[in-house]
């Protein structure tokens, strides 16, 4: 590029010259816990009806030394790989998050493990791919407030996968740059994906951007180029969205990004996380029966994503219920626990549930709203039939990178998952093969151990 975006220009230059051997200790093993955690995810939702379609669309275009689909033998053109894992990796909503419009880096690592499958990327390849795609994202995201605009989020996965299969590819700094104005350009989303009854979409969009990333790199490793002033340029995207300028990247002591997402303890949207812990503790102390009235009180944003019209009072479907506050409380606070059959759609249509949604009431309280998103806040309380009042409050949900999951959890959380379609003993090796990454050549062993006998 003769004169590219100083934007542009600062993620290919962090891009292209990011190594391995820069990484600390520490951000190898985090990035590690991000691609056991997603590809937990993947696996659990292996049987979901729209995992199911996006793994027949992509099997329309088996290739040799293609992208594997996760959990089959197939290999198929990268794109499409990246859409297919990348779907089964987001459609549970149990992969990690940057709250407050942020969304999830980790559905980057859809598109950078089709890359490496198609090129025999080594495992710390892929390791320094995730850490610079989480950097890419965070700092566009913390720059460019897409949502604020009515653009979804998705927009940050596009521009970071293709970040990270450029690192994948070895492209250099130009042809990086190419890549990034490659998924700029054609990729602004529509946030109406997650507004009124949510469809099966709510759970690809993701998967899209990672295909569309991944095609961005894909692209430009071939040769094609992309506008020279993707953002700074006459109708580029500042037109769009007002002027930003994107964070310096790490350079000797200047953080990480992939340790400031956090993971998700609960297989939900990221913002029940705190009211679910706090309606676990609830349910202690109320039985169901003697509940009169149930106020949440959260910050702003929790109330407009998840709480802001009547719709998410009855949600019909699965994508509509996990995106529904009263109606995850309510569940919760009947069950004393959290399972993600909560999504089932008989427990959906059930009637005790709709009556004890009723009941509750979602209040955004300005104290909360000023402490988000440095927390995470939640103040549930509950006044019985007695008249009594019962409050909990919780601050940093268990998974929150002020109070981490543990190692343990991210293991048991991952087989969990990975036990609804894969034999135990497969499913710890697969395990093993994963906290091992950094010593594997190539990730042909994770996908064998990843693989689902049977039709």
């Amino acid at each position: 590029m003769n004169d590219m975006d100083a934007n542009v220009a600062k993620i290919a230059e962090y891009v292209s010259r990011v190594r391995y051997e820069d990484l600390p200790p520490d951000v190898v093993h985090d990035a590690k816990r991000r691609i056991i955690d997603t590809l937990g995810c993947g696996l659990g939702a292996f049987d979901a009806e729209p995992c199911r379609i996006a793994r027949r669309i992509a099997g329309r275009s088996e290739v040799a030394g293609g992208a594997h689909v996760l959990g089959t033998r197939e290999r198929v053109l990268l794109e499409l790989g990246a859409f297919a894992n990348g779907v089964m990796m987001r459609y549970l909503d149990g992969n990690d998050s940057y709250p407050g419009g942020g969304g999830h880096a980790s559905d980057t690592i859809a598109a950078i493990l089709a890359a490496a499958s198609t090129t025999g990327a080594s495992g710390r390849q892929v390791i320094t791919a995730v850490t610079a795609a989480y950097d890419v994202f965070y700092n566009l995201y913390t720059a460019a407030k897409m949502r604020d605009q009515g653009w979804d989020h998705v927009f940050y996965i596009a521009v970071a996968s293709a970040a990270g299969a450029a690192s994948i590819f070895g492209l250099d700094r130009e042809r990086t740059a190419h890549a990034i104005a490659l998924a700029i350009t054609p990729n602004l989303a529509l946030e109406v994906t997650r507004r009124g009854h949510l469809s099966m979409w709510k759970g690809c969009a993701g998967g899209n951007a990672a295909r569309n990333g991944a095609f961005a790199a894909l692209l430009a490793a071939e040769g094609m180029t992309g506008p020279d002033k993707p953002i700074e340029g006459t109708h580029g995207l500042w037109h769009m969205v007002g002027q930003f300028q994107i964070a310096d990247f790490p350079v000797g002591e200047r953080p990480y990004r992939i340790k400031q997402a956090n993971l998700k303890f609960f297989l939900s949207e990221y913002h029940s996380q705190s009211p679910i812990e706090a309606a676990v503790k609830l349910h202690e102390q109320v039985a169901p029966g003697d509940i009169e009235a149930v106020t949440v009180h959260t910050y702003r944003f929790a109330r407009q994503e998840i709480a802001d019209s009547r719709e998410k009072w009855r949600p019909t479907t699965r994508e509509s219920a996990d995106h529904s506050l009263p109606y995850i409380v309510a569940a919760v606070l009947t069950d004393g626990r959290f399972n993600d059959a909560i999504f089932a759609p008989e427990r959906i249509a059930d009637p005790a549930l709709h009556a004890l949604m009723d009941k509750i009431t979602v209040e955004e309280d300005p104290e909360l709203t000023a402490q988000f998103p440095a927390k995470v806040p939640c103040r549930i309380e509950v006044r019985t039939r007695d008249g009594a009042l019962k409050r909990v409050t919780i601050e940093y949900p268990r998974g929150h990178h002020r109070n981490p999951m543990s190692d343990a959890e991210v293991e048991t959380k991952f087989l969990d998952l990975a036990a609804r379609v894969l034999p135990a003993a497969r499913a710890k090796a697969l395990l093993q093969l994963l906290w091992g990454l950094d010593h594997q050549p190539s990730l042909e062993p994770v996908f064998a151990a990843a693989l689902i006998e049977g039709p």
